[in-house]
């Protein structure tokens, strides 16, 4: 689920690490437009959490976060994931899951707030290190773009476009505003090209979009 602009953002944080925990809930839940509305020390603590309080944003520091993931990435909620190293296995592994965003946890505060609103509003947020190495994963992959076969001939032009903007980086809003439409007519097209590609999310998308040559490692937004 995506954060409407005019609501707090609802964050839910789960560490195993208390002090970690405790920094990043004092730290989120003191800036404006966020809300952190629970707390979790394990994946499964986390999902039970979000059942009750339905948040936008998951942010998860945990040793295996996969299951955890793939759980609240069903749901529709936004999982960013916190690390404090990077495991290229894991971060390839969490994202395939549905995470939208993958940082180190001794990361600037500011880089992690703007990870936290980037995700609530459909973006998504990588370290730049993994972000190379999906680059050169994705443009150096066989042309495939899902399991079923389908390829970028089913959409529209205007689908094609919008698949286009949202690989090079830019959130929903940034691509509404780039083709100067609203922001659900962006939320729809998105919707009907996932739905034609056989995709799961927008990671996939992505990745669809790489793969296949319609945007290229370097394309600025």
């Amino acid at each position: 689920m995506t954060s409407d602009v005019n609501e707090p953002v609802r964050v839910l944080v789960a560490s195993e690490r208390p002090l970690l925990r405790a920094g990043l809930t004092a730290l989120l839940g003191r800036q404006p437009g966020i809300d952190v509305v629970a707390e979790a020390c394990d994946g499964t603590e986390a999902i039970g959490a979000a059942g009750r309080h339905r948040p936008g944003v998951a942010v998860l520091d945990l040793p295996a976060p996969e299951p955890a993931t793939a759980t609240l990435a069903g749901q529709g909620i936004r999982v960013l994931i916190l690390t404090p190293v990077l495991n290229r296995p894991v971060a390839h592994r969490v994202l395939r899951a549905g995470a939208s965003g993958f940082l180190l946890s001794d990361t600037d505060p500011a880089v992690l707030l703007g990870a936290v609103r980037a995700v609530a509003r459909g973006g998504a947020w990588l370290d730049a290190d993994l972000l190379g190495d999906l680059l050169r994963e994705f443009v150096t992959r066989p042309v495939a773009v899902a399991a079923s076969g389908a390829d970028l001939d089913r959409l529209t032009p205007r689908e094609r476009e919008v698949l286009a903007l949202i690989a090079q980086g830019l959130d929903n809003a940034g691509v509404a505003r780039r083709l100067y439409v609203a922001e659900c007519t962006v939320k729809t097209h998105l919707g009907r090209v996932l739905a034609k590609l056989g995709l799961h999310d927008r990671a996939q998308a992505v990745s669809a979009a790489y793969r296949c040559g319609l945007v290229r490692s370097g394309a600025a937004a």
